[in-house]
């Protein structure tokens, strides 16, 4: 099981040197792989009476794939994750030059992760329609997928049009990993049948071996090996500090291929405080 950290994007600001000292020092401390949280737009409760989202106008975010490029240059070995990238509020071609690039710089590095987001505010400033996220979102991994693989394109879909174009230089995975974020059957059976891997929203325990069984059978229904499936779990420190070793153990015994180590809303303050709770952690883990 790969254990990486989640990039606190919103406790560190826009601090350029944060970024860079972060992501050296969890690839220092022997964590695989980084994930990042992707929003590109906050609501502003001024505006919108009883915003009751997670996030708002002054809730900060890097845009995922931008600091993901910022980062193949400064680390060597830490996989790159969009744990996940909204995906239907953004044009599937451009998602996946941007990504072709950041696989390149950083020597395929990288994990696009896709879900489809809850924020219909988003949508509405990006250009995109809200009602129709989940349907628009399969048709876009199959066109990007097409993009990362072939040299000429040529399809016409319900949502997408390419006739005789493609993406140069390719990436260096071929297809890069798409994974899905899945809280409802629907996207359990979504990420079955389309996933390379798949990001629950829930700890180990019975509803993860029942959403777990969905998307295995949603990929034998698909003809696929749902062995062959990643799925990536998250501990959040700010509830289980002192729990870490104990639910690393869980989520391997639930099938985890992946662990995410999350220090926001922990109260650590800036970078410092971040990277000081994850030395911790590696230092309980090579013990």
């Amino acid at each position: 099981m790969r254990i990486g950290v989640v990039f606190p994007q919103t406790e560190l600001g826009g601090d350029a040197g944060a970024v860079r000292a972060y992501g050296q020092r969890v690839e220092e401390l022997g964590f695989t792989h980084v994930l990042a949280y992707d929003h590109v737009l906050g609501a502003d409760p001024e505006v919108h009476r009883g915003w009751a989202g997670p996030y708002d106008i002054d809730t900060t975010f890097h845009e995922p794939l931008v600091m993901f490029g910022y980062l193949a240059a400064v680390t060597t070995t830490l996989e790159l994750v969009t744990g996940v990238i909204i995906l239907p509020q953004r044009q599937s071609a451009l998602v996946a030059k941007q990504a072709a690039e950041v696989d390149l710089l950083s020597g395929g590095r990288l994990r696009l992760g896709v879900g489809l987001g809850w924020n219909p505010v988003e949508y509405e400033a990006l250009g995109e329609d809200f009602s129709t996220r989940g349907r628009r979102c399969e048709e876009q991994v199959t066109v990007m997928r097409r993009l990362w693989t072939e040299r000429s394109v040529t399809l016409s879909g319900r949502h997408h049009t390419i006739t005789g174009a493609g993406l140069a230089p390719l990436p260096i995975q071929r297809p890069i990993p798409v994974w899905f974020g899945a809280a409802s059957e629907r996207a359990y059976e979504r990420a079955g049948r389309l996933a390379d891997g798949w990001f629950p929203m829930m700890g180990p325990g019975h509803a993860l071996e029942r959403a777990r069984g969905a998307v295995e059978r949603a990929a034998v229904a698909a003809g696929r090996d749902p062995a062959v499936l990643g799925m990536e779990g998250r501990i959040d420190i700010a509830r289980s500090r002192d729990r870490v070793a104990e639910e690393l153990t869980a989520w391997s015994a639930a099938g985890a291929t992946h662990v995410s180590i999350n220090t926001m809303g922990a109260g650590l303050g800036g970078v410092d405080g971040h990277l000081a709770a994850l030395e911790a952690v590696a230092a309980d883990l090579t013990r």
